[in-house]
This record gives structure tokens, C-alpha cells and sequence, in this order.
């Protein structure tokens, strides 16, 4: 039986992926396995969002191959699918298989061949295959792959080509098996959740969705990523009236200052993120607001930054996800003029990162002493070896209980702030 191990970088789409290219390889007859110098092929899922996401790929690839010399490299995702070429011809890869062919995963390697990569922006549709078991306690779905906006600093079109949608069927025939093998949550997962149902005829939108979500057996659902324009108040009132909704947002803003947005090409105003914002806390009481900011894009100048720093500092987020600038071959802010020195843009990043260090102490410190429900997971912690879990809103949290309590969905009551400061503690009521 020929074993593989696979290893994924990068979102959560991926992971998802990943958990269908082994449940796909094992029901082939592959064998997987957790040790690479057992396996016979070395699957890596790769991202290629940042140029860091490309050196943490090549840096797995050659530590698999000092692990295990004999091992056969296959590399699918988006770096497979933006430099298929490049992969073979230095020797990288003995496989390279694109976004739209990971469910033949099986046929290709059976077949020996090397190079499955077709041309992402000729599919139309999405492929759909029903995943059985996923390892994490929260169980994903992906509704959607692929993006029709075209920001200035993003190639992930490129590797995921235009938006295509999962069919509601589809979607709740998985959600209803998770909920059959005994998963109290799902999360919806895509490129860019916000464009579900904008390929169908006639269009359809995310609410449509959910309203289908909300008859199923499911205890509870996530959302994944949005940018703040489907955010709107309709939705936001939707999402407000329901039980089964996590109050957990993640906002793809970039950044809050309007020069650099537009040059972003994204279509709104940093007055628009404000009102979405205020909004959002207004209907939910503690909802976990995360976003994502880019430091040191081309032409943000000192103005420009402090403008989204004094912003960022008046929103009412929970945490901030920051990361430099990078460039991107092909894309058009690669070819912008004043592009920002890395020093800078580390700088840039060191502030946004203590704003939203702040924003998570004190979003901690306003939910001591609430109530609020947890899946149990089934592994401890290993640090402190209490049992762990994730409330609706978000927050990591760490409980004394015993071994009964896993893999559970229990009441709690948060009691205090982990010493780290990136968890808190809680008990079971």
C-alpha cells in the first residue's frame, strides 16, 4: 500500500482541501501516515499569498527531502497553479497538480502524471465532493472557490480563477452529514464567501444560503472571511435574529485610509467601515470583530499610515491581523512607484500589531464574568493540560473539568484572562 503525508499551509479553504485529498487518497488505497520517512509522497497544499507564504513552501519541500531523499514531491495549490513550470524544471517537484484537479489527486499519481494543471479561468463551475471526516472539532465546508474583484495587490484570482458556488443541495447535504457524524458547528469556507450565488441564473446571495442553514440540524455556523459591502445592515439583521450564528466577524479591510484603498482597488470608504463597524456592535453584544490590514503598501505615505493608525485606534475591533506589504509578480501594485522600504514596513507593522494587541485585552477583559457556550475539544491543552475550546464568540478559552466534558458543547462562565494573555480561563456551569 503506498503511504503519503500531507501538510497544508495557508487558508482555511485549503484545510479543508486537504482533509478531501486524504479522505479521496485512503479511499484509493493510499495509506496516510504521520511520519514523512514512512511516507511514499510528501502532498504539499500550498499557498501563495506572500512571497514568505512561497519561502515557507520551498523550505518544507527540502526539509521533506532531507527527511526522507526517496520521498516523491507533489505539490497542488496555488503555487502549484502560478508556477507549475518553474516546479518542474528546477527539480522542485516530481507532481504538480492545479486547484481545479486536487479531486483527481488519486488518478493523476496513479497514473504517473507529471504536470495537471488546466488553465483555472476556463471552469465555470465548482466541484463538489461530499466529505466524510475531518479531524478538527469544527467542522468546514467550502461553499465557494474563486474571486471576480481584482485588488491591485492580489494574484489569488490567478490561482483560483473567477467565482463559482457551491449549490445549496450540495451544501446542506454535507452540513446535515456533519451533523449526522456528531459536529456541532460548521464554518463556511471559500475565496470570497461574500460572491456565493452571484454565478447562478437567476443570482442568488449568502442569505439565501443561510436561510437553508438555519432548518438544518446543525447547532451552530461560522462565517468565514467578508468584505465589509456584504455586510449590509439587511444582513447584519439576519445574522442578529438567528441562534445558530457566531457572533465572530472577520472583515477584509486592508486598510482605513482612503488613498490607499483606492489604490487598493477596493470599493469603499474608510466612513463606511466606520458605520459597518458601529453597526455590528450595536446588534450583537461582545461579537469578535477581527479584520485584516496590509502595512506599507506602494505610495502609503507617513500621512497616509498614521490616518488608518488613528482609525484603527477608534474602531471598535477585537483584533487586528497585520501583515508587510509583498509584492507580487504579475499584479499591479508590483509595478507602482514608491514602493515602501521593508524596515518601514516592519516599523508599520509593529504599531498596527500593539494597537490590536490592546484591542484583544480589552475585548478579554469585557467578557469576564459572561456566560457564553464552548465546544469541548478532545486533545488538552499542552501547556497547562486543561481541557480547551472556542466559545460563539471567538475567544479561546482553557477549563478545569475532567475527560467527560470533551468533545461536548457545554455552557460556561469565563472567569478570567490566561497568563499569556491570548486565552482565557472558564468553568462549566
Amino acid at each position: 500500500m503506498k503511504k503519503f503525508f500531507i501538510k497544508t499551509l495557508g487558508c482555511k479553504t485549503n484545510q479543508v482541501e486537504s482533509a478531501l485529498i486524504a479522505e479521496i487518497l485512503s479511499d484509493n488505497g493510499y495509506n496516510e501516515v504521520s511520519d514523512i520517512t514512512d511516507a511514499d509522497y510528501y502532498i504539499l497544499n500550498s499557498c501563495s499569498v506572500t512571497h514568505i507564504a512561497d519561502t515557507k513552501n520551498l523550505s518544507y519541500i527540502r526539509r521533506a527531502k532531507r527527511e526522507n531523499p526517496n520521498i516523491k514531491i507533489v505539490v497542488t495549490g496555488c503555487m502549484a497553479q502560478l508556477e507549475k513550470e518553474n516546479l518542474i524544471k528546477s527539480n522542485i517537484a516530481d507532481f504538480v497538480i492545479g486547484n481545479y484537479e486536487k479531486n483527481d489527486i488519486a488518478k493523476i499519481l496513479n497514473a504517473n502524471e507529471q504536470i495537471k494543471v488546466s488553465d483555472i479561468f476556463s471552469h465555470d463551475t465548482f466541484r463538489y465532493e461530499k466529505l466524510h471526516q475531518t479531524k478538527r472539532t469544527r467542522a468546514s465546508i467550502k461553499i465557494q472557490d474563486g474571486c471576480n474583484n481584482r485588488c491591485t495587490y492580489c494574484t489569488i484570482p490567478f490561482a483560483r480563477g473567477k467565482n463559482r458556488s457551491n449549490n445549496i443541495n450540495n451544501v446542506i447535504e454535507q452540513i446535515n452529514l456533519f451533523a449526522e457524524e456528531g459536529y456541532f458547528e460548521t464554518v463556511l469556507t471559500g475565496i470570497h464567501i461574500g460572491q456565493w450565488g452571484q454565478d447562478f441564473t437567476p443570482k442568488k446571495s449568502l442569505i439565501n444560503l443561510l436561510e437553508k442553514i438555519e432548518e438544518t440540524n446543525i447547532k451552530r455556523y461560522r462565517l468565514g472571511s467578508l468584505n465589509p459591502l456584504e455586510l449590509t445592515p439587511d444582513f447584519i439583521d439576519f445574522l442578529a435574529s438567528s441562534d445558530k450564528f457566531c457572533p465572530h466577524f472577520h472583515l477584509s479591510l486592508q486598510s482605513v485610509c482612503d488613498k490607499t484603498l483606492s489604490a487598493m482597488n477596493r470599493k469603499y470608504t474608510a466612513e463606511q467601515i466606520k458605520q459597518l463597524i458601529d453597526y455590528i456592535n450595536l446588534k450583537f453584544k461582545n461579537a469578535f470583530l477581527g479584520s485584516d490590514i496590509i502595512a506599507g503598501f506602494p505610495n502609503e505615505t507617513t500621512e497616509d499610515f498614521e490616518i488608518t493608525v488613528n482609525n484603527l485606534e477608534n474602531l471598535e475591533l477585537s483584533r487586528i491581523h497585520v501583515f508587510p506589504y509583498s509584492r507580487r509578480k504579475g499584479t499591479v501594485a508590483d509595478t507602482m512607484p514608491n514602493q515602501i522600504d521593508n524596515n518601514e514596513k516592519k516599523r508599520r507593522v509593529e504599531i498596527i500589531q500593539q494597537i490590536s494587541d490592546k484591542k484583544i485585552f480589552n475585548f478579554f477583559k469585557k467578557n469576564i464574568n459572561t456566560e457564553n457556550e464552548v465546544i469541548i475539544e478532545k486533545k488538552r491543552d499542552s501547556k497547562t493540560n486543561l481541557l480547551k475550546g472556542v466559545t460563539k464568540n471567538y475567544i479561546n478559552v482553557l477549563i478545569n473539568a475532567n475527560d467527560s466534558y470533551k468533545d461536548t458543547l457545554q455552557k460556561i462562565k469565563i472567569i478570567d484572562i490566561s497568563d499569556n494573555k491570548e486565552k482565557m480561563f472558564a468553568e462549566i456551569i
